[in-house]
């Protein structure tokens, strides 16, 4: 099965990724160049909020769809559950890091 994202958010997340590519090439000249490391970590930071807010986006639209369809038509809505609560767990652990 594949997976679901709403239109008008397609675009936005592929314009945050294309940023997030961006300031991946951005920390990777940092570090060719010897900058100065707290400045390295200020955009590593950056880096890593910015990929959270992308998966926020992708798993609402997860629960938006594919989780509220299975409990709507009740086929497979154990095994969403269960898939849900392991990628919100997953999703989790990033903020602990």
């Amino acid at each position: 099965m594949h997976g679901y994202i709403k239109a008008d958010h397609k675009d936005k997340l592929i314009n945050r990724l294309r940023r997030i590519e961006g300031q991946v090439r951005g920390v990777q000249g940092m570090v060719e160049r010897e900058e100065y490391c707290i400045d390295i970590l200020t955009q590593i930071s950056s880096l890593i909020a910015a990929s959270e807010k992308v998966a926020a986006m992708v798993l609402k639209d997860h629960m938006d769809h594919c989780v509220r369809e299975a409990v709507k038509d009740g086929e497979r809505a154990d095994e969403k559950m269960e898939e849900l609560t392991a990628a919100v767990e997953r999703f989790l652990k990033l903020d602990r890091r």
